[in-house]
């Protein structure tokens, strides 16, 4: 024992195993409360109206890709470098959310009358369509600046404040929908419930920010002028992404029926278990990530690690998924029971892009941006070939297809990662 204690590692693994298990029973916390609450909508709904709750919660994801545009690539980047420097952090961060709010106008314009279309081309009165996209304004107001905010908390690795208040969001969202929606088992309701707790959450965040930077600071137009030149960089690949990136909702939406829509976005619920790994790895590995020196042997094996390890993890769901998918299909309920393929089928296809993800989120938070003429081409291509090869008007043919692209998009993403840290290694040889 005393000679482990002695080992140059110890401290560093003890350091690690205390913010893993920390974050990581947090997070399980978070994440069981969101399940519940996602369980919850599911068994109120009729197959219809959850439908609709899918489809306005898929396009809410684009709205808030769409109106980040890589402004949070740039403030986690810029506060990376200065993170030490409150007041430089705070300035960065005052930078982001302006122009956060000035980016929200063309997300709306843009997606608004496509939320419409859709849910209008899927059986919605135009009552309901207007209901449920004027229940969504709550949730995406938040959104505008709560991921923009956590990532001050984040570098500073004040963990505990930014997961107690996702807790208390989670518990008062999951209280709301089951007072409101058992009363009124429709799709709006069941989306305003879920708005309102991530603004009461959004203050709060503000307060554990502000606890850090001090008081709210002016932006400046040097810092402007960096952010949006990283979000001109990124636009071309946000505007691809925050539609291809739930490439099987709108294919569904547009070729299937409200059933198949259903039965994807309640698969989809079980999925969303992945974002455990997902926020510990943006919580702990990719601020520090950020923070590391551009020297190519501490990046090329930071990075190698991470991508080994959530390969792994990835491997060990899908496993574990396959003995236990009958139980997860019983929770659900009785009108998604059966559909053990396709639940295999989805999480294969979650799991292979939180690694594209993991890989992405490490590189961007250098403020290395590819080129979007190779993003999007290296994407557009498969998306092209797998419309001819599968049957995209079937669940299990847009499952397949979506596997299809997202081991493409894998490849890309996590490549470039390797490709620009050995491009490091070249200029320390010069």
């Amino acid at each position: 024992m005393i000679k482990l204690k002695q080992h140059p590692k110890y401290d560093t693994i003890v350091s690690w195993g205390k913010l893993i298990s920390i974050t990581g029973s947090a997070q399980i916390i978070i994440q069981a409360v969101t399940f519940a609450s996602g369980i919850l909508i599911i068994h109120l709904l009729s197959v219809k109206e959850y439908a609709f709750y899918t489809l306005c919660n898929t396009m809410l994801g684009a709205m808030i890709v769409l109106s980040d545009s890589g402004i949070s690539t740039g403030v986690m980047s810029l506060g990376g470098e200065s993170w030490q420097d409150k007041e430089k952090l705070g300035t960065v961060l005052a930078t982001g959310l302006e122009l956060r709010r000035k980016y929200a106008l063309l997300s709306l314009l843009v997606t608004i009358p496509i939320l419409f279309y859709l849910l209008l081309h899927n059986g919605a009165s135009w009552l309901v369509a207007f209901l449920i996209t004027l229940a969504m304004i709550p949730a995406f107001y938040a959104a505008l600046s709560d991921s923009l905010l956590e990532i001050v908390p984040k570098l500073h690795q004040k963990i505990y404040p930014l997961q107690r208040n996702q807790i208390e969001v989670g518990i008062v969202r999951l209280f709301l929908s089951a007072i409101t929606v058992f009363f009124f088992p429709l799709a709006f309701v069941a989306i305003l419930a879920g708005g309102i707790p991530r603004i009461i959450g959004n203050v709060r965040l503000r307060k554990i920010v502000y606890g850090i930077t001090g008081e709210e600071k002016e932006s400046d137009p040097e810092i402007r002028r960096k952010i949006i030149d990283i979000s001109k960089r990124t636009l071309p690949s946000v505007i691809y992404y925050c539609f291809s990136g739930q490439i099987n909702i709108w294919i569904i939406s547009y070729f299937g029926n409200t059933t198949s829509l259903a039965q994807l976005g309640a698969l989809s619920r079980v999925v969303m278990l992945l974002s455990l790994i997902s926020v510990v790895f943006s919580v702990l590995i990719v601020p520090r990530f950020a923070r590391l020196k551009n020297d190519y042997s501490i990046l090329i094996a930071f990075y190698t690690k991470m991508i080994i390890l959530i390969v792994f993890i990835s491997i060990l769901v899908i496993i574990t998924l396959c003995f236990l998918s009958e139980y997860f299909l019983y929770i659900l309920g009785h009108k998604y029971l059966g559909l053990d393929k396709e639940l295999i089928l989805v999480m294969i296809g979650g799991c292979i892009n939180m690694i594209m993800a993991s890989g992405l989120s490490l590189y961007m938070s250098k403020g290395w941006v590819m080129k979007h003429y190779i993003s999007v081409g290296f994407s557009i291509l498969p998306l092209i070939v797998g419309c001819l090869i599968f049957d995209i008007s079937d669940l299990v043919g847009v499952l397949y297809f979506n596997i299809f692209v997202a081991i493409t998009e894998m490849i890309v993403h996590v490549g470039y990662g390797f490709y620009r840290i050995n491009l490091l290694r070249n200029k320390q040889a010069e």
